[in-house]
């Protein structure tokens, strides 16, 4: 089944996302390569695709996991928020309609 999970960033949280950016990448690679990621990306801060120093507010991912259970386990070891990036997380079931 798929899930969306939404991280909303405490403020200031550029810093810390670009320490670990690496390792959270990783962990959404595995899980394109695996085809279970359908997207995921950041909200920037600003109205534009490169927010620049003002960072982001958040990210969101849809894949697709086992139970909500694995998902919310899977969300809990990401490294934003180990990093302190995420104030908080939410993860949901997810149903996919169109396209």
């Amino acid at each position: 089944m798929l899930y969306v999970i939404i991280g909303e960033d405490v403020d200031e949280s550029l810093e810390a996302r670009q320490s670990v950016r690496p390792e959270h990448l990783a962990r959404l690679e595995a899980l394109r390569d695996e085809g279970r990621l359908v997207l995921a990306g950041p909200f920037p801060a600003v109205d534009g695709s490169d927010p620049g120093n003002a960072g982001f507010s958040g990210s969101l991912i849809v894949a697709e996991f086992d139970s909500l259970e694995q998902a919310r386990a899977w969300a809990d070891d990401d490294p934003y928020v180990g990093a302190g990036v995420y104030a908080q997380v939410s993860v949901r079931p997810f149903k996919k309609v169109l396209p």
